[in-house]
């Protein structure tokens, strides 16, 4: 956000921030795939594109935010992605948006789509975790099973807050899809991420890193 890394509680807190980008770059080398999103961008501000060229050529990115079209999609993939992440663009205001999901689907392969399903409360919430939808998040995944490669569901009530995930309602997720499923929000400890790689879940961790709970290994 604004040319720095950045971690925000809840989705609006800045809670910290760095611009140091290319130390980060070279402490997740190691990584197998790094999260980056355009917070700028999914918030509807100009896009941090030269910012995520760089690292998305250095690392293996899943890139998000504020991908609301095929062809920012595309230009994403073709700045170095290895994923994208769709999030508001798959849902309106009565839920999934079946033929919007299809679409992306048809124009690009399905394997380097991964669908966010973010959860406040027990149901999804779109537009910056700002609205509430009626459905909630495992039927979302069951919905958009079809159209996607993966699944990140972030479990906004406790995201960036440092206060343990909630694992039953990742298992609730887990359970309504076959796909691979990442999960994130809270995130505080190792045993966490053990405990979430032993049932064939993936972990994001964010704060944690940051703040030092958490030491990168090499």
């Amino acid at each position: 956000m604004g040319g720095r890394v950045v971690q925000l509680q809840q989705g609006d807190r800045l809670a910290l921030e760095s611009e140091d980008i290319d130390g980060w770059i070279r402490k997740f080398a190691a990584f197998p795939i790094v999260q980056l999103i355009d917070l700028d961008a999914a918030m509807g501000r100009p896009a941090n594109d030269t910012l995520v060229r760089h690292v998305a050529s250095r690392l293996p990115c899943q890139v998000g935010g504020g991908v609301r079209s095929i062809e920012r999609a595309q230009e994403l993939i073709d700045a170095g992605a290895r994923r994208v992440i769709l999030g508001s663009s798959l849902f309106n205001d009565r839920g999934v948006n079946k033929g919007r999901a299809e679409a992306f689907a048809e124009m690009l392969d399905p394997d380097v789509l991964i669908g966010a399903v973010d959860g406040r409360g027990g149901k999804v919430v779109i537009h910056g975790w700002k609205t509430p939808l009626s459905i909630t998040p495992a039927e979302a995944a069951r919905a958009l099973e079809p159209y996607v490669g993966g699944f990140l569901y972030t479990h906004v009530d406790t995201e960036g807050m440092l206060t343990g995930i909630d694992l039953e309602a990742v298992r609730t997720v887990q359970a309504a899809t076959k796909r691979r499923l990442i999960a994130a929000g809270g995130i505080r400890s190792r045993e966490e991420i053990d405990a979430l790689h032993k049932i064939g879940i993936d972990a994001v961790v964010g704060m944690a890193i940051y703040t030092g709970a958490i030491e990168i290994r090499p």
